[in-house]
Order: C-alpha cells, then sequence, then structure tokens
C-alpha cells in the first residue's frame, strides 16, 4: 500500500510539472498576444516608404504586413484592403499615411479585427466626403501646382489619368526634410494615383467606431496641418503633432512607430 501510495503521488506531482510547464511555454491567447501592424502607403509611394517604420516594429517583435494599395479608386482600393485584413488572424492595428487613411477609413468598417486606427499625415475621410473636399476646405496645399497628369488605356475601355508628382517639385511638396539624393530616388520610383481616387466620396467613416490615433505632420506641404488637425478633432484622435514634411514616416519614423506602439499598447485585449 505504502508503495503504491508513494507511486501515486510521484505521478502527481511529474503530472502537475509537466502542466505547469506546458502552460509556462504555451503561446499567448488572442487577448494577450500582440496585435499584426498594417501599413498602408498612400498616393506618389509604394510599400518601401514605411521600411524604417517596419524595422522599429519588427525589433519590438510586432508581425508588419506591408500590403501594396492599388491606387486605382477609392472603392476598389478599399475592397482589396479588406480582403487583405480576411487573411489575417487575431488583431490588428491599422495605419494609413495620405490617401491610405482613406483607404483604411473604408476598409475597416465593420471588421471586428481592427482594434485601432493611424492616421499619420493622412486623410479621414467623414461618410460622403473626398480627399479633394478636405483639401478644398482647407487651403495652402502646394500638391495641385505640382501634378503632372497622364492619360493611360483602362482595363475596361476608354481612357483613364494617372497623377503623378513632377519630379523637380517633388521634395518641395512631398519630402522636404528628406536628403535630396534620397527624394530624387523617391520622385523616380513614385507610384500614380488614379486621378478618380481624389475625387471620391468615402462610403464609411470607421473611426466613428474604432479608437484612433493621428500624427499631425506641422510642415506638410501636401495636406495642410489644419486640415489634418481638424480630422483628428473630429475623429476624437489622440494627436501628436511632429515638425515633418508629408513624408512623415520616412523623416520621422521613430515618431511613426511610437505613436503605433502607444495604439497597440491601449488597445490590447479589447
Amino acid at each position: 500500500m505504502k508503495k503504491t501510495a508513494l507511486a501515486l503521488s510521484a505521478l502527481t506531482v511529474a503530472v502537475a510539472a509537466v502542466t505547469t510547464s506546458a502552460s509556462a511555454s504555451a503561446p499567448a491567447s488572442k487577448d494577450t498576444a500582440k496585435p499584426t501592424i498594417v501599413l498602408v502607403h498612400g498616393a506618389f509611394a509604394d510599400g518601401s516608404s514605411w521600411t524604417l517604420v517596419t524595422k522599429k516594429l519588427q525589433a519590438s517583435g510586432y508581425r508588419v504586413v506591408v500590403p501594396a494599395n492599388p491606387l486605382r479608386g477609392l472603392e476598389s482600393d478599399s475592397a482589396y484592403l479588406a480582403h487583405v485584413l480576411k487573411t489575417i488572424q487575431g488583431p490588428v492595428v491599422l495605419v494609413g499615411h495620405s490617401y491610405g487613411g482613406e483607404v483604411i477609413t473604408n476598409a475597416a468598417a465593420s471588421n471586428p479585427q481592427v482594434k485601432a486606427l493611424v492616421y499619420a499625415a493622412a486623410i479621414a475621410p467623414e461618410k460622403g466626403e473626398s480627399a479633394n473636399d478636405i483639401l478644398s476646405k482647407f487651403p495652402g496645399s502646394r500638391l495641385p501646382e505640382a501634378l503632372n497628369p497622364v492619360t493611360y488605356p483602362a482595363p475596361s475601355g476608354g481612357e483613364g489619368t494617372d497623377l503623378y508628382v513632377k519630379p523637380d517639385k517633388f521634395r518641395a511638396v512631398f519630402a522636404a526634410d528628406v536628403p535630396s539624393s534620397d527624394t530624387a530616388v523617391m520622385a523616380a520610383a513614385q507610384r500614380p494615383i488614379d486621378a478618380s481616387s481624389l475625387e471620391a466620396k468615402s462610403e464609411n467613416a470607421a473611426w466613428h467606431s474604432v479608437p484612433s490615433w493621428y500624427l499631425v505632420a506641422a510642415d506638410d506641404q501636401t495636406i495642410p496641418p489644419a486640415a489634418q488637425r481638424h480630422m483628428a478633432d473630429r475623429a476624437g484622435a489622440r494627436t501628436t503633432e511632429v515638425g515633418s514634411s508629408h513624408a512623415v514616416a520616412v523623416s520621422h519614423p521613430a515618431e511613426v512607430t511610437r505613436v503605433i506602439t502607444n495604439a497597440a499598447q491601449a488597445t490590447a485585449g479589447k
């Protein structure tokens, strides 16, 4: 009997030890796991504009996804991003720069995975509002005078119009605080946006229901800082300002990363 009792006691201790070890090594639950950070670029840019921010987030242990924003139209761009979000498991912090702000505002609608919206010098439209509506209400943007429209054959037939920033105006309008050697590359590699994207009315305004953060670029020559402050205030966003050009993720990656991680930490487990 004593041998049996001792054997049972030893077995109980062993099972407890295994259970404790398994519990300690088990992955964090979805409620406590770090969210995936999805970074959405805007017009005249591509995913490389997030390179420095991506490196910092990855160094802090975040999974980062940087989808290629098609820049073919607000409705189709938003639908594309909404599909990308469906491929991601767990909570998401959704970040948009410039026109990318419009895309995240629509793509996040009715998606419970999106726990926070972060706008970095971005358009955060109200339902029924376009980028051009915002720019017309707040004068000062130097973008219109810098645009170069170029027609292209539309897939459905007829012609579309792509908008580029003229290379000789790119740095002053888009990235004045980035070294000229870098902005020359950015200007050469810029991706155009279909002109209809800037005229399209937003179908949703996810910031009404999703907690929002906004980083105002105080020296922005593309989206006037007054417009950014207005959109941030209207969204009830937690707002930070930095003395930056429109290319804030390139010139101030540390500040952008800090806002993103603040949003991730504030909404963890929600």
